[in-house]
């Protein structure tokens, strides 16, 4: 079972890669410097640069979702977070590290919605400028408050332009730093604290979590919480979960290589169009997770339904790709302690309408 060991996510991860790579390049992406890998120790650093700043997210427990999966359901509502998703805390581990002298040049990031929000935030506190290439399709309301927090925003064409080179561009006409959206040992690890929360939580009720399911993109969620969870929980089980058609992450579980997406666009989860898994991340999330399952749009439309109507919670469709898997019962958890993370809340209102009236 991936990361069996109970050291696993405790020691540095350079050696999870030793028996695979041997040096070799990761899926054709160039030689990776495994000395960048986060380890828990990084999850502890930035659970406590990030303490009275991000919001310590609740652990939710509904009867009525319990009774539904012949389980204990918890949610990890990071729909509650500063700006509405778990991305704050990344961006602010990895901002507010930035040392003094580069801080005049600002900071540089690319994103659909919630990594700029984000990193919008996180350079307001930190009185760093921030500019955000993010695609024209982008839900409104994430333009709009990735505007409001002060942010530049420059557009561009998701299906016939690159973000990451315009972005690159950017960086080195002004000397600015790129703030990833996940593949950065900082972001992963901020994103990690998620982790240490969850099991913490649990330890005060008396359990420890056995299934845990985090939605996957780039992988910087997947990759920080399974480090921090197997940290504290080594016999836990973690599974990936993703739009149908857009589930590179589990197909490159199988294949052992990354693998990326035939297309750039078409789901109603516009949090999850990553390409491909990252070079930082999928190291980490095929040692310590190794299985990912599914759900299509009807499903996440279904789960963001139900989780208005039965748990008076607002997710976008992205959100709660792990709800809509656990609903559409893509895992066999009857009789389990089941953990799945609601990870943003950042939907356009008409479209919110829609979801919720069926």
């Amino acid at each position: 079972m991936p990361g069996s060991n109970s050291n696993d996510a405790a020691r540095p991860l350079t050696w999870l890669m030793t028996d695979r790579l041997c040096g070799a390049s990761l899926g054709g992406m160039g030689l990776l410097d495994t000395t960048l890998l986060p380890t828990a120790a990084d999850i502890e650093a930035a659970a406590k640069r990030i303490a009275g700043v991000a919001v310590r997210t609740p652990l939710i427990n509904a009867p009525v979702l319990d009774a539904r999966m012949s389980a204990r359901v918890f949610l990890k509502a990071e729909t509650l977070q500063r700006t509405g998703s778990f991305k704050f805390r990344g961006a602010y581990n990895k901002i507010s590290s930035i040392p003094e002298e580069r801080r005049a040049a600002g900071v540089v990031a690319y994103s659909s919605g919630n990594h700029a929000q984000g990193v919008a935030a996180a350079a307001k506190l930190t009185g760093l400028r921030a500019t955000i290439v993010m695609p024209s399709d982008a839900p409104k309301l994430k333009l709009e408050r990735t505007r409001a927090l002060g942010a530049e925003i420059i557009l561009y064409d998701r299906n016939g332009e690159d973000r990451a080179a315009i972005a690159e561009k950017l960086v080195k006409e002004r000397g600015a730093t790129l703030v990833p959206p996940y593949d950065d040992p900082l972001i992963i690890a901020g994103q990690g604290t998620i982790g240490f929360e969850i099991v913490e939580d649990l330890e005060r009720l008396g359990l420890k979590p056995e299934i845990v399911v985090v939605g996957a993109s780039g992988g910087g969620l997947a990759a920080g919480i399974s480090l921090g969870v197997k940290a504290k929980a080594a016999a836990a089980k973690l599974y990936t979960a993703e739009p149908e058609g857009f589930d590179d992450t589990a197909r490159s579980f199988k294949s052992g290589r990354r693998e990326a997406n035939p297309k750039l666009s078409g789901t109603i989860c516009d949090a999850l169009m990553s390409n491909t898994p990252g070079e930082l991340t999928f190291p980490i999330t095929s040692k310590l997770i190794g299985d990912g399952i599914a759900a299509n749009d009807a499903e996440v439309a279904y789960a963001v339904r139900y989780a208005f109507k039965e748990l008076k919670l607002v997710v976008e469709p992205g959100g709660a790709i792990g709800l809509a898997a656990l609903l559409a019962g893509k895992l066999d958890v009857k009789g389990k302690v089941v953990v799945g993370v609601l990870s943003g809340a950042n939907v356009d209102a008409d479209v919110f309408a829609n979801l919720i009236a069926g």
